[in-house]
């Protein structure tokens, strides 16, 4: 599928299924603002890109700091002229533990990262693809956390529920303006996410993996795909959903 010259911003693009996701993207023709807080990693991830071919460039952001969001837009059009797509991707594991033992410090960091940072990104994103009338595609990253719950996990599960019911308000309001707004919903992935989350020991792994229906821990690469799709013109009359990238987890 074709994203020839798109301008489109990926936060949490330095590592896991960010990283991922900004290769897949550029591959296609895409030209990628990968935007963390882990700059020299987000470098990294450029030199990749531009290594097989693709344009992509490092753009310093912390989503949860008041304002960042919508600098970062601002930024991205002054040098392109427009923002076509986004995948707000970045968030944080968060604290595991019982709901009653979570400290509020803890609490307040995991939704300011994954639900009011991804808030954040929607608002500045829809602000310029309404100003400049050629719509565009947004993806937001949920999680199977945004549709069940896993137990210890009580901030994390709310603020990925958030982020279900922020795509649907999103994708319901501006739908007459062509711009789309979908989630994806990604199970047990290989990432350095789901190690420091699930931790890194064979038995933890083969303990997660006997428990999915498909059998295995998905990499990255494969909810790129979907993310990539989701962007693309090719689920063009697409917008309000939650897409499971699970092996089966939720059907259950």
């Amino acid at each position: 599928m074709s994203l020839a010259d798109k301008v489109i911003l990926v936060t949490g693009g330095a590592s896991g299924i960010g990283r991922a996701t900004v290769n897949r993207l550029a591959g296609d023709g895409a030209h990628i603002i990968v935007a963390d807080t882990q700059v020299e990693l987000s470098g990294e991830v450029v030199a990749e890109v531009q290594k097989a071919g693709g344009s992509a460039e490092v753009l310093e952001l912390d989503v949860a700091e008041e304002g960042a969001a919508a600098a970062a837009v601002t930024a991205i059009v002054a040098e392109h002229g427009r923002l076509d797509g986004a995948f707000n991707n970045a968030g944080i594991v968060g604290p595991t533990t019982l709901l009653a033992d979570i400290d509020m410090a803890e609490w307040a960091r995991v939704l300011a990262v994954n639900l009011t940072g991804v808030f954040s990104c929607v608002q500045a994103e829809i602000a310029q693809m309404i100003q400049q009338e050629s719509g565009g595609s947004i993806v937001n990253a949920s999680s199977i956390c945004g549709l069940i719950a896993l137990p210890q996990a009580a901030a994390y599960n709310s603020a990925k529920h958030g982020v279900i019911g922020l795509t649907k308000s999103a994708a319901l309001e501006y739908a007459p303006q062509n711009i789309r707004v979908n989630a994806v919903c990604p199970g047990f992935i290989d990432t350095p996410m789901f190690d420091q989350a699930a931790g890194a020991t064979v038995e933890t792994r083969n303990f997660v993996t006997g428990a999915i229906p498909m059998g295995r821990i998905a990499g990255p690469g494969e909810v790129a795909d979907v993310v990539a799709w989701l962007l693309s013109e090719q689920s063009s009359y697409v917008t309000g959903v939650a897409t499971p990238i699970d092996g089966g987890w939720t059907v259950q």
